[in-house]
């Protein structure tokens, strides 16, 4: 498509702040051409009008934060972010806008925008995640049918959806090669890990109910010898089930 709009809107059900992987690898990278408005989920801690806090991270990259009271419910939640979103594009052009998602639950507040192209980025299949919303598989069937392309975040999600759209592609997550190098440069080991012996095993990640803790145990347990370091925040599972020996290190 020529002529590609200046501005992109995305709406993501991760945190910018939370852990940096594939929407703020692409998105950073889309600054360099576009404005970016990364949009996060509403936290409830307005004690008056609900509103949306944007902060500058890049040259071109916005971050909104929506705050609402505490109390709504699922409708009244959707009605304010609706509103919120009209008033931010209020003396806008859309069809100077790219709309970007990562998550189906925000078409719930976004449908009646008419924005000049709209990516779907499936980065995964949030339908298994845990505490998923019932409703997620329903607007996901309908992001499919308004967006003008769609990306998977693995082949095997590529696989599962691909006869769901005609313009599907994909586009598997990676590492971000330049950050990782740093590490062939540095001659002094993280002062956490330096008395830990060598070999060293490492998982960098969110470790959720996805993570294969038994694995993780069995490796550690047929190979004592081996130092097995998981870095990364534990979400949506208990701690206390993670695999506790003494070459695992958190």
């Amino acid at each position: 498509m020529t002529n590609l709009p200046t501005n992109l809107i995305c709406f993501s059900h991760l945190r910018w702040d939370f852990v940096y992987q594939r929407p703020q690898h692409l998105l950073t990278r889309f600054s360099k051409d576009y404005n970016v408005y990364f949009v996060e989920e509403p936290v409830f801690d307005s004690d008056g009008d609900a509103f949306i806090s944007f902060s500058k991270r890049e040259e071109n990259l916005w971050v909104g934060v929506p705050h609402l009271p505490d109390g709504l419910s699922k409708d009244d939640v959707n009605e304010l972010l609706e509103d919120l979103l009209h008033k931010f594009l209020k003396k806008e052009d859309l069809s100077k806008f790219i709309f970007w998602y990562y998550t189906p639950m925000a078409l719930a507040f976004t449908e009646t925008f008419h924005p000049r192209l709209i990516v779907y980025d499936c980065m995964d299949e949030l339908s298994q995640f845990k505490f998923a919303p019932p409703e997620l598989k329903i607007l996901e069937r309908k992001l499919l049918e308004l967006a003008d392309v769609v990306f998977t975040g693995g082949v095997s999600l590529y696989e599962a959806k691909k006869d769901q759209h005609d313009n599907i592609h994909a586009f598997p997550s990676s590492i971000e090669r330049e950050h990782f190098l740093k590490a062939r440069r540095k001659n002094a080991e993280p002062i956490d890990q330096k008395s830990i012996p060598n070999p060293k095993l490492g998982f960098y990640g969110v470790i959720d109910e996805r993570f294969d803790i038994e694995l993780i145990d069995k490796i550690a347990e047929k190979k004592p010898e081996w130092q097995i370091i998981l870095l990364g925040p534990v979400v949506k599972i208990d701690p206390e089930t993670l695999p506790k020996r003494t070459n695992i290190h958190y």
